[in-house]
């Protein structure tokens, strides 16, 4: 005969109550939004009300995959929780949800819980800060850019070693040097042909025979110093000593008036230019406060200038003492003496091509 099944103790029905209680409490308690889903079904079994808030419009009987990307049962394979990134919206508002899933056994069966992380702040965080890395790396090479123009302008100004002085100190010693080198070049007619030609073409012509002096220029180690209107000035020997500095100059006055020869056969504008070169002490010093000027001073500009003036169209002019010291390497003829304004009588001589063995290119 089977007897009744015994009652459960008063106490015993406390405690499991208890414990459903305590369970419930626990589960509302959490801050994420946590749910306990059916896994073969999908059904909800039990959320807390923070799942309720990131979910307001939950039906009754809604399944988790209505709500949410719920991973296949391959992805649990070998893994004990799937992550998922979601974009829901709450309330009509764009929210970042970072869910992690995972599935537990129990003895009725086995359920998925649901972690619902709203990542929204933390997501606005990281924006935050990436556009501000963006914005302050755009500044530093805004910065950076600017910092290799400023310094491209004033190293077309200036001698390397003397902008690195300038930049290391916040000034510069003015330098005596004794053993340089000095072109002076301007083009015949000049003022004439400013006003008969159109600005904007003639500034354009200047500034490509410039560029094609520099490049010469530097060829042959000399710096140019500056440029005033169709002037142009370069000097060989300063900063760094060199004791080729008188024909590094010759060389340079050779291929620029052969620039200037082979230029006006394919333009209709002919330049015509005329150069002195002269070699003496002078003295090299930044002037001006706001605005940076290399400039060099002293006889070595100065006869450099009369030989210039001295000169006819397309002619190269020397005195005596640069004539000595380029002799053996190129191939001058003496014109004789001339009165030059405070030199008085001066023997001059025009250097008209390099001597073979030098080098054929500037014949």
């Amino acid at each position: 005969m089977t007897g009744a099944a015994k009652p459960m103790p008063k106490g015993s029905i406390e405690v499991v109550l208890d414990r459903v209680a305590f369970n419930r409490a626990l589960l509302d308690s959490v801050g994420v939004g946590l749910a306990i889903v059916d896994t073969p079904s999908g059904a909800i079994l039990a959320h807390n009300p923070r799942f309720r808030d990131l979910f307001p419009n939950l039906a009754a009987n809604a399944t988790i995959d209505q709500i949410v990307d719920v991973p296949d049962d391959d992805e649990f394979v070998g893994a004990d929780v799937i992550v998922r990134e979601q974009e829901i919206k709450i309330k009509r508002r764009a929210a970042s949800l970072l869910i992690n899933f995972s599935r537990h056994s129990l003895p009725e069966g086995e359920v998925m819980m649901v972690e619902c992380h709203n990542v929204s702040k933390i997501k606005e965080l990281e924006y935050m800060i990436e556009s501000y890395s963006k914005m302050v790396e755009k500044n530093a090479r805004d910065l950076r850019r600017e910092k290799e123009r400023a310094e491209r302008l004033l190293l077309n100004i200036m001698p390397k070693s003397i902008y690195e002085e300038l930049k290391a100190f916040g000034v510069t010693t003015p330098q005596r040097y004794d053993n340089a080198s000095v072109l002076m070049l301007d083009f015949v007619g000049f003022t004439a042909m400013s006003v008969a030609t159109d600005p904007m073409s003639l500034v354009s012509e200047l500034n490509d025979i410039f560029a094609a002096f520099d490049r010469i220029s530097e060829q042959f180690g000399c710096e140019r110093i500056k440029t005033m209107g169709d002037a142009y000035m370069a000097v060989s020997g300063i900063p760094e000593a060199t004791p080729d500095h008188a024909l590094n100059v010759a060389k340079v006055a050779l291929l620029c008036r052969r620039y200037v020869r082979q230029r006006g056969k394919t333009r209709p504008q002919d330049w015509q230019c005329r150069i002195g070169l002269a070699t003496g002490p002078v003295i090299g010093s930044i002037v001006g406060v706001q605005k940076y000027v290399y400039d060099i001073f002293g006889p070595g500009v100065n006869l450099a200038s009369r030989m210039e003036q001295a000169s006819g169209s397309m002619e190269i002019s020397c005195d005596e003492t640069f004539y000595e010291l380029i002799r053996r390497d190129f191939k001058v003829e003496e014109r004789g003496m001339t009165e030059l304004r405070g030199l008085g009588n001066t023997k001059i001589y025009s250097l008209i091509s390099a001597n073979e063995a030098l080098d054929l290119a500037i014949a």
